[in-house]
C-alpha cells in the first residue's frame, strides 16, 4: 500500500529541513497511528505525501501501490487514492459544499477515465452518508466551512471522504476541537472506510481518538524520523509518561 524509505524533506524559503530520513510502511488493510510532539514533523509528512505547494522532497521515495507518487501534481495523487483530512479544514466562501463534492469527484474520475456520476446517484450517496454523519442535510447546501462549528467541519471532511472514496487515508489531528458525541460521530465514520484493500495513517497527539479508531501499530515521530514502533500499547505508555521516555531510548 503505503511506502515510505528514507524520505528527507525541507519547507519554506529557507529550506529548514523538517523530515530526516523517514522510513514507514503501512500495508492494506491496516491503521497505523502517528504520535509525536509539537514540531516533529507530523504535519509535514501528510503534506509531502499530498503534494501541497512549499514542501521538497530532497531525498528517499514515497510509493502508493507501487507507484511513485511524489512525481505527481497533487490532483494526481487523489486521483490515484491520496486523501487528507486536515487539522483545520478550510472556508470556500460561494462555492457550495454539495457543488464542491461533486465537482472533486468528477475530477477524480475523469482522471481516471471513469465516467462522471450522475446526479440522482451523487444525490443519493450524500444523503446515505449524511445520515450516517448525523449532518443535516441543510449544512451541505451552504458554502464550504463557512459559519460552521469545528465539529461541524470535522464531520464535513469526513463526509468528502466517504464520498471521495479514496484508497488510503491520511487524517491530521481529525480529533483537534471535537467534544466527546462528535469525536464518536466521526470515529464511526472513519471505520466504516475499513476495508482490505484501504490503508489508513492517523496523526494524533492524543491516546482519546484511538480509543475509538483501534490503529494496528502505533508510530512515534521525533525531529523528523520514526523513532519507535509498537502495538496500540504503545499509546497508552505515551498518554501516562509523555514523550521523554521513549525520545530517551532513542539517544
Amino acid at each position: 500500500m503505503l511506502k515510505i524509505e528514507n524520505l528527507t524533506a525541507t519547507v519554506g524559503d529557507d529550506a529548514k529541513q523538517i523530515i530526516n530520513g523517514l522510513t514507514l510502511e503501512v500495508p492494506a488493510g491496516e491503521v497505523h497511528a502517528i504520535m509525536g510532539p509539537n514540531g516533529a514533523g507530523k504535519s509535514t509528512l501528510s503534506y509531502v505525501l499530498t503534494g501541497r505547494n512549499g514542501y521538497e522532497v530532497t531525498g528517499g521515495s514515497a510509493t502508493l501501490n507501487g507507484e511513485n507518487i511524489l512525481g505527481m501534481a497533487p490532483e494526481e495523487r487523489a486521483a490515484k487514492g491520496m486523501f487528507l483530512s486536515f487539522q483545520y479544514p478550510v472556508e470556500i466562501p460561494g462555492v457550495p459544499v454539495m457543488t464542491f463534492v461533486r465537482t472533486a469527484m468528477n475530477s477524480q474520475r475523469k482522471l481516471r477515465g471513469e465516467a462522471e456520476i450522475s446526479a440522482p446517484d451523487f444525490i443519493k450517496m450524500s444523503r446515505d452518508i449524511a445520515k450516517t454523519l448525523k449532518l443535516d442535510p441543510e449544512m451541505l447546501k451552504r458554502p464550504v466551512n463557512v459559519g460552521f462549528s469545528g465539529g461541524e467541519k470535522k464531520r464535513l471532511e469526513i463526509y468528502q471522504m466517504m464520498m471521495l472514496e479514496p484508497k488510503f487515508l491520511i487524517l491530521d489531528e481529525t480529533d483537534s476541537g471535537l467534544d466527546i458525541d462528535a469525536l464518536k460521530t466521526v470515529a464511526e465514520g472513519v471505520n466504516a472506510m475499513r476495508a482490505p484493500d484501504r490503508g489508513m495513517l492517523v496523526i494524533t497527539h492524543y491516546q482519546r481518538l484511538l480509543d475509538y479508531i483501534k490503529p494496528d501499530k502505533v508510530h512515534v515521530l521525533a525531529a523528523g524520523r520514526i523513532i519507535k514502533t509498537g502495538g496500540p500499547d504503545l499509546a497508552h505508555r505515551l498518554e501516562a509518561e509523555g514523550y521523554d521516555g521513549v525520545l530517551g531510548e532513542a539517544v
